[in-house]
């Protein structure tokens, strides 16, 4: 399935990975990426790491904002189809609760660490994520812009 994504040089996608950065850096103290990359180098590098990254926005039913080739291919959607799905359809319906327990979580402790869950992909693929970490994403003046997760071991049910 080819993952067509806005061109490396789009502003967008320079602007959400400093924004997935610097929110990072704000929750845990760490970087995603090394300190000297440059904004183009780390959208790339994030783009194309074997991990999974995705982020949903602020609206009543966030829907995904990003997700990278990782997480694409992990739930079975191309560039358009994962940003305009709501990012609670990544859970099977007897799944919501937990999600939305660690969501409550996250906004209230700024993010978590080791966090595990089920996720299902478009084909009903399910998989388990493991090791996750989860966590707010705040504008330049600190306001909520949505929330973020990264993981890097999962595997299929």
């Amino acid at each position: 399935m080819p993952f067509s994504r806005p061109s490396e040089d789009n502003a967008f996608l320079a602007d959400h990975i400093a924004l997935l950065r610097r929110s990072f850096r704000h929750c845990t103290g760490r970087d995603l990426v090394p300190a000297r990359m440059t904004a183009p180098e780390a959208a790339r590098y994030l783009f194309r790491a074997p991990l999974a990254l995705l982020s949903h926005d602020t609206a009543p039913d966030p829907i995904f904002n990003y997700a990278n080739e990782t997480a694409m291919a992990l739930f079975g959607l191309n560039w358009e189809e994962i940003t305009a799905l709501p990012s609670r359809l990544s859970a099977e319906a007897g799944d919501q609760e937990g999600r939305e327990a660690l969501l409550a979580r996250v906004e209230a402790q700024g993010y978590v660490d080791g966090y595990s869950g089920v996720r299902i992909s478009r084909q009903g693929r399910r998989f388990r994520i493991q090791d996750a970490v989860v966590w707010n994403l705040l504008d330049e003046l600190g306001a909520p812009a949505g929330q973020a997760a990264m993981f890097e071991h999962w595997q299929w049910l």
